[in-house]
């Protein structure tokens, strides 16, 4: 089954956030509250964990991006 990794709101008023580092590349495996990426809010860094274990199935925003909250960072297939 396929589960839509998204931008949670991590930061009170947060409304984007920049990919700075992706943890995992897409074919790689992860554990469900592994670091998987790293964020920009507000000139602060989060580490962000993977909600389900499994296998990273395609990674949708790239470092760089500027995401809006509640859009997909990627899609985890779970095992």
């Amino acid at each position: 089954m396929a589960h839509e990794f998204t931008l949670e709101q991590i930061a009170p008023e947060m409304e984007y956030a920049t990919v700075t580092r992706w943890h995992k590349r897409e074919g790689d495996t992860v554990a469900a509250g592994e670091l998987i990426v790293e964020l920009e809010v507000e000139k602060a860094n989060y580490e962000v964990e993977a909600p389900v274990s499994g296998v990273v199935a395609a990674i949708l925003a790239v470092e760089g991006d500027e995401l809006k909250v509640g859009q997909t960072l990627a899609v985890i297939e779970e095992a």
